[in-house]
């Protein structure tokens, strides 16, 4: 029996939680009316006389997932990274990709994993496709299947990804005009095919030029995979953001990874972050795989956490979020498509607390505009009574246990959180139940 059960139909009243206030780290006891899927009304507490009470626990608006791997998903037992790195994982998925994924293969992964993070309790997800052609057009014919099939339970974008020398040419063209098809976003990687982030080619400025003409000629946003790695001289952030000023870029610009910049100079990160400030340049930062790929060498513990300078970026009002990038794959062996798991790691590795202040909003609001959904990642009335309750009720004990008894609350009412089982994905993976 849970903790605080909900009527299956109706409108109700649910008393004594704890929302999050302005910062978000301060939390408001409040009464939340539901009427007809959606908050009728925040009211202080005492204002209901009846309804099902959370008792003092903490509700948070569902998750937004902002950069995600979905179609690599759940291939590490078929597929593990035989070092650790970050070059050995694109060797890995490589071979899998040209082996493995068909179209069946990948709906079964795909679906896998939104099926995980709908129990857990995420509305809104972005995920990255391998976009290769030829094979990359069944992907995104996965895709687009998948969005229509999840409508009212995931808002699903997806974003292109492809070393940015494959957007040169014809083959550039019929990518971008791939994605437009979908409705997608396009996105690539700042290294060329093969190679690691290792120093600025000399031809990187026209293919970026290149990458803005086609997302401008479409009305595309971008999203970049921006210099995932150690290497500082691989400093393509300020080109970037340069770019997109001289061209007078109309759309929404997002940026992940930019493990690098945390190694620069003090001058060239100060630079680099007004830059991305007035090139209106949203960040989302990637913890637990960033912290997984960076500084491994063999037998020596790592130094860095690999992650981004997340508090000097907010602090300049650059829109930072965080998100679940790769699961069960060569990039990241570990998680489970879990918006809480992935804030736990964020807050730990990137110390966000002391104080907490607006990064709860990094998981929803934040990634949320940057999606352009506009209804997701709040508690407000007329909003979606898309809901999470807690049985903690500060953020000291939402932040110290898995919350595995968490409510997940679509349109009102609470769903079935049963996660799946892994075994349905044995056959794919070769994997036996013995």
């Amino acid at each position: 029996m849970t903790w605080c059960a909900l009527p299956e139909t109706g409108a109700y009243w649910l008393r004594d939680v704890r929302v999050p206030g302005d910062p978000p780290e301060t939390l408001i006891r409040a009464d939340i009316r539901i009427e007809a899927g959606r908050i009728a009304a925040i009211e202080p507490p005492g204002t209901a006389a009846d309804g099902p009470s959370a008792d003092g626990g903490m509700v948070l608006p569902c998750f937004v997932d902002v950069h995600t791997h979905l179609d690599k998903g759940h291939i590490w037992p078929r597929c593990p990274n035989p070092d650790g790195t970050f070059l050995g994982a694109l060797r890995a998925v490589s071979n899998d990709r040209a082996a493995n994924w068909s179209e069946e293969d990948t709906r079964a992964r795909f679906e896998f994993g939104l099926r995980c993070a709908y129990a857990h309790g995420t509305a809104a997800i972005r995920t990255h496709l391998d976009t290769y052609l030829p094979h990359g057009r069944s992907t995104w014919r996965v895709f687009a299947e998948l969005r229509d099939a999840w409508a009212g339970r995931i808002d699903l974008q997806a974003s292109a990804i492809c070393p940015i020398d494959r957007l040169a040419g014809e083959e550039g063209v019929a990518l971008a005009d791939l994605v437009a098809d979908h409705g997608g976003v396009l996105g690539f990687v700042t290294r060329f095919t093969g190679q690691g982030h290792d120093a600025i080619p000399p031809e990187f400025q026209d293919l970026l030029d290149r990458a803005f003409q086609l997302a401008e000629e479409r009305g595309l946003d971008l999203d970049l995979h921006v210099d995932e790695g150690a290497e500082t001289a691989a400093a393509t952030l300020p080109i970037i953001a340069r770019t997109a000023i001289r061209r007078g870029f109309r759309g929404r610009i997002q940026v992940g990874h930019i493990c690098s910049l945390s190694l620069q100079p003090d001058a060239v990160i100060e630079e680099t972050i007004r830059l991305v400030r007035d090139a209106g340049i949203a960040v989302v930062s990637l913890p637990m795989c960033n912290m997984y790929l960076q500084d491994r060498v063999p037998g020596r513990t790592p130094r860095w956490r690999g992650v981004t300078l997340l508090h000097e970026l907010a602090a300049a009002g650059v829109p930072v979020s965080v998100a679940s990038d790769n699961c069960r794959d060569p990039f990241y062996a570990y998680g489970d498509h879990d918006m809480v798991e992935v804030f736990q790691s964020a807050v730990r590795i990137a110390q966000l607390d002391t104080p907490l202040g607006r990064w709860p909003e990094a998981v929803a609001r934040t990634p949320a505009t940057v999606m352009g959904l506009a209804e997701r990642g709040a508690l407000r009335p007329s909003a979606p009574a898309d809901l999470v309750l807690f049985r903690a009720r500060f953020w000291h004990e939402l932040l110290a246990r898995r919350q595995a008894d968490r409510i997940v609350v679509r349109a009102g009412r609470s769903i079935d959180t049963t996660l799946p089982d892994y075994r349905e994905l044995d056959a794919l993976v070769g994997l036996t139940n013995g």
